[in-house]
């Protein structure tokens, strides 16, 4: 297999297996790229691509934009801050008038869950969902299963604790497809009031304690508290949640094994992880940054090949 499924990426649960595999072993190879002297390669040299973000962003805006320019494209940054969008243009005729300038793809995040979705039927540019609401974020649990595979090997067997704010985070449905599609076993681990009923349908484990789901681990991906999307109190306060469900070296000190511990960024540091366990010789999180930029490039390759 030389090319993905569909001239999209849309969501992980699109995806086969084979096409995360193929996605896997293009970026290894672009790893190699990036740490070598001369990073660039003229892959897309004869591409443009748009990134059309709706939502702030920084380490995803930043890591796309370095991997085009790592591709040799020609990059757009859009923003709705200051844009038509604010005198009430629509989504499709931004894009559309983005397109009038002769793009070839859409790099997309959008509030709206199904965003990206509705635009593939009605553009015929390669979409890339960077993040659509609180549904899917697809290349973040694309890099968070490649440092897996890169420090674990076949993540067939493996088990993940996905902890914290499950209900608001577009990373953690995207990382149980990835993760389940690979093999691994997942367990669910937060607040009653921060997991959503319908997530046990998807053949998790799901837990309220946060000792148990660190002993089952092998790696421990800690989510971010999402307070910008939070409108209601779902806990007390943020020093009773990190009392309950923040990790800390304390924590990791009464295992009898070493776990490897991700966080997908921002961080908020001393409420759901400490400084002392981001910051350990146990944490990938700079690892997680790095291999971003390999995923994102090999995703961006194949969707333009995909299109010729």
């Amino acid at each position: 297999m030389s090319e993905l499924s569909s001239k999209h990426l849309l969501g992980i649960k699109d995806l086969t297996t084979e096409d995360i595999q193929l996605i896997f072993e293009t970026a290894d190879n672009f790893k190699d790229v990036i740490n070598r002297p001369i990073k660039k390669v003229p892959s897309l040299r004869d591409i443009t691509i748009a990134n059309v973000f709706f939502e702030n962003s920084t380490r995803t805006k930043l890591s796309f934009e370095l991997a085009e320019k790592r591709l040799s494209a020609d990059v757009i940054n859009f923003s709705s801050s200051g844009s038509s969008v604010k005198k009430g243009e629509t989504l499709l005729d931004t894009v559309n008038n983005i397109l009038a300038m002769k793009v070839d793809m859409i790099v997309m995040r959008h509030s709206s869950p199904g965003a990206p979705h509705f635009l593939s039927r009605h553009i015929d540019a390669n979409i890339v969902n960077a993040g659509d609401g609180t549904h899917e974020h697809p290349t973040q649990a694309l890099l968070d299963t490649f440092s897996m595979r890169e420090k674990l090997g076949d993540l067939a067997g493996k088990k993940i604790a996905i902890i914290g704010d499950i209900i608001h985070s577009r990373v953690a449905l995207s990382n149980v497809f990835a993760l389940q599609k690979l093999g691994a076993e997942v367990m669910i681990c937060g607040p009653a009031t921060l997991v959503p009923k319908y997530i046990t349908s998807l053949g998790v484990k799901v837990v309220t304690d946060i000792h148990e789901a660190l002993k089952w681990c092998d790696v421990a991906n800690i989510l971010r508290i999402q307070l910008e999307r939070q409108h209601i109190k779902y806990f007390p306060s943020l020093r009773e949640y990190s009392l309950h469900f923040g990790v800390n070296k304390q924590l990791l000190d009464q295992l009898d094994k070493e776990i490897i511990i991700m966080h997908p960024g921002p961080i908020n540091r001393g409420v759901e992880i400490t400084s002392d366990v981001a910051d350990s010789q146990h944490s990938i999180i700079l690892n997680q940054v790095e291999n971003g930029v390999a995923v994102r490039m090999a995703v961006l390759y194949l969707l333009a090949g995909a299109s010729r």
